[in-house]
């Protein structure tokens, strides 16, 4: 799903991988810059012996059991640009004006969330212990707080409500290279190649980036109450100017 199209390099990908970790391009003169960037494939099917996809299944049978009454149908994703072309009388077309519209609000609603929960986490975060455990949203309030994993179910069930479509909304599990160490935050697909990261303690990144503006954490895995899918990385060699 990368919007990179061309194999990478297989000579050069070790070095690459390095590069594009630490966002460095190479001049080669005439031939113009040789960037090395890597482009993530998100919905990838998980291998069976994948342990985070068992605690993923433990979560979501428990998730699930926590429901309470019916779910509401969430709308389709926006398609198209939501650019709105002018008509023969000048005024615009409608519907590329509501689309426009809902998106934007969408990301203001998105980014009062962000700061919202990390302004939230200030006072009911508090870490596990010894034992890493993903509480789901009722016992999450049911304690008053949690880690990351517990408090990023409130920006996650938040979107949903909001309308934001299953399809859109994924809880994700992040790790930094450079020390592995792992951290839950929430995915919004608005673009499916990029999504933009909500991180409920703020202790990846604060605001609402895309995924491309953290360069320094890899996605691993991208899941809700009812998939789960593993998240593979390809690196890539590009020429630009």
């Amino acid at each position: 799903m990368g919007k990179a199209t061309q194999k990478p390099v297989s000579l050069l990908a070790p070095l690459l991988l390095g590069l594009a970790a630490m966002g460095i391009v190479l001049a080669l003169g005439c031939a113009g810059t040789l960037y090395a960037t890597i482009a993530y494939h998100y919905f990838d099917a998980p291998d069976p012996a994948d342990p985070w996809s068992r605690k993923i299944e433990h979560w979501q049978a428990r998730e699930r059991a926590d429901r309470r009454g019916e779910q509401v149908p969430t709308p389709a994703p926006v398609a198209g640009s939501g650019e709105a072309g002018l008509d023969a009388a000048g005024v615009g077309d409608l519907k590329a004006k509501y689309d426009a519209f809902r998106q934007e609000r969408k990301r203001a609603m998105a980014r009062d969330l962000a700061e919202w929960i990390q302004d939230q986490a200030r006072q009911h975060y508090f870490p596990d212990g010894a034992v890493d455990h993903w509480a789901t949203l009722e016992e999450t309030f049911a304690a008053n707080g949690d880690d990351c994993d517990g408090l990023e179910l409130l920006s996650y069930n938040f979107l949903r409500d909001l309308g934001f479509a299953e399809t859109e909304v994924y809880r994700a599990i992040v790790y930094r290279r450079s020390d592995g160490q792992h951290h839950m935050v929430t995915f919004w697909f608005e673009d499916a190649d990029d999504p933009w990261v909500i991180d409920p303690t703020g202790a990846m990144t604060s605001g609402m980036p895309r995924m491309s503006q953290v360069p320094e954490w890899s996605p691993l895995k991208v899941f809700s109450e009812d998939d789960d899918f593993s998240v593979h990385s390809e690196i890539v060699a590009r020429h630009g100017p």
